[in-house]
């Protein structure tokens, strides 16, 4: 695996003397933030062929008030290298990609959980977890658990692990009311549902399964990687259009009301 600046290895803690802007700056170099219009899913911003919906959000019922994808994650480069190394490096360098990308969650909701909660039509969220792994060897130390529920400021307090895999058996991509059960009973509480990447949408369309069924509010899904593969159809022309660098001040669904045109774009 290539590292790039910005993963330094050392120490995975987030100093006090730090600020989450220094540890999230270097991915701006690489971040693509997802903007709506035509031919773009107006659920999941998946690169479409002029049509409303991808084909995977098209197919079955949502669940989910609102889809937030903080950056395109393209197959094979830098923010999709750093969403994979977090969970199955090891060692040092995958506590600095995990201290590296919560601070990127860190910055993006402090700027922006208030269009989250807006695109959901509630006011804030009560309760904030995550998407369980999909093995359920790995669910209890998957390290989103620890970035959400330790790393991440904002959420800190918010957090409980609300979910965990079944031992129902589930396809690969299949969207599965029964794939996680619920660790107790909600009360209408807005959920904010964290994932590190988003690519059919499966797994976080099964949780929001199993919140609803345990009297969850509206869920709205937060993903820091939607991901896109550069190759398929006009994915390169497409994202080499939307702005550069990152833009932290806009986010996704903001950007759907108003959309300036870019001072920069890729070359």
């Amino acid at each position: 695996m290539t590292l790039w600046p910005g993963c330094r290895g050392g120490n995975s803690a987030l100093s006090p003397s730090w600020r989450p802007s220094e540890l999230s700056d270097p991915y701006a170099d690489f971040m693509v933030g997802p903007r709506a219009g035509n031919g773009v899913c107006g659920v999941c911003f998946n690169f479409t062929r002029g049509y409303e919906r991808c084909y995977s959000c098209a197919r079955g019922e949502l669940l989910l008030a609102a889809v937030v994808p903080i950056s395109y994650s393209i197959g094979g480069e830098q923010l999709h290298r750093a969403l994979v190394g977090y969970k199955w490096l090891g060692g040092e360098v995958a506590q600095r990609l995990t201290t590296e990308l919560a601070a990127v969650l860190w910055r993006f909701l402090a700027a922006h959980e208030r269009c989250v909660a807006a695109a959901a039509g509630v006011s804030r969220f009560e309760l904030v977890t995550v998407v369980p792994s999909g093995e359920r060897g790995r669910d209890a130390g998957h390290p989103l658990r620890r970035l959400v529920g330790e790393l991440v400021r904002p959420t800190q307090a918010r957090y409980r692990p609300v979910l965990r895999r079944s031992a129902v058996s589930v396809q690969l991509r299949e969207v599965h009311p029964g794939k996680f059960e619920p660790l107790g009973t909600l009360r209408g509480e807005p959920v904010m549902l964290i994932d590190d990447t988003w690519t059919t949408g499966a797994s976080a369309r099964s949780a929001a399964a199993a919140l609803e069924r345990a009297g969850a509010g509206p869920v709205a899904a937060v993903v820091i990687g939607r991901h896109v593969n550069r190759e398929w159809h006009e994915n390169d022309r497409r994202l080499r259009a939307l702005p550069a660098p990152f833009n932290w001040s806009r986010c996704a669904v903001c950007d759907r009301a108003s959309d300036p045109a870019p001072a920069a774009r890729r070359s």
